[in-house]
């Protein structure tokens, strides 16, 4: 017997947009310049009731592109060793292609026409997901190239917080710092906040 909340399309909730939450860790904030070190993203479903709930995860460690800038602040705040021989990581083009795969089969099976980035400061993550796509000249690029979903100002509404720990902790999902600037660790907390403030939304308007 299946369960009564089984896998539902999420093509009719966002207006045939398949919300995807990316976060990207790098090596400085001008997305032209600076590197992408790491990059994860957290999948969606939803049931017959209109409520979303994290899927699954992928994520990969990135090679920083040839003349890549790498701040020592920005390193420093996230912990990655970009050349480290046990990072495991692999070309941005590599990356984008085995990430964006499995958005266009979601994008599918969902009935979507197109993935939107959700994102905490979301402008960031897109802004480095578009200069690493123009890098690599990837020509299908399954999200939306300027519009996204960010919690930062679904979290102020919701819940007057705005960084990512507090609005999680608001959201009583709580908050390890000690994984915090992890690109698998942000993303599935935004995921899940981001989840949950619509979530809210839902049930209340019912």
């Amino acid at each position: 017997m299946q369960d009564q909340y089984d896998f539902y399309p999420i093509g009719d909730r966002f207006r045939s947009f398949l919300p995807v939450v990316i976060d990207v860790e790098t090596g400085g904030f001008n997305h032209q310049t600076d590197a992408l070190l790491q990059i994860a993203a957290v999948f969606l479903k939803m049931d017959e009731r209109g409520l979303l709930t994290r899927d699954f995860t992928l994520s990969h460690h990135v090679e920083p592109f040839p003349g890549a800038n790498l701040e020592p602040a920005s390193l420093q705040v996230n912990g990655i060793d970009p050349y480290h021989p046990l990072r495991l990581a692999i070309p941005e083009a590599d990356a984008l292609a085995e990430i964006f795969s499995v958005v266009r089969k979601e994008i599918k099976n969902n009935a979507c026409s197109r993935a939107i980035l959700v994102g905490h400061n979301a402008a960031f993550d897109l802004n480095f997901l578009n200069a690493a796509i123009a890098r690599t000249g990837i020509k299908r690029n399954p999200f939306h190239q300027f519009s996204s979903f960010d919690t930062v100002t679904l979290a102020g509404m919701a819940y007057g917080q705005t960084v990512l720990s507090r609005a999680a902790q608001a959201a009583k999902l709580g908050w390890d710092s000690s994984e915090a600037h992890s690109a698998i660790y942000d993303a599935e907390k935004t995921a899940d906040l981001f989840c949950t403030i619509i979530n809210r939304w839902e049930m209340q308007r019912r």
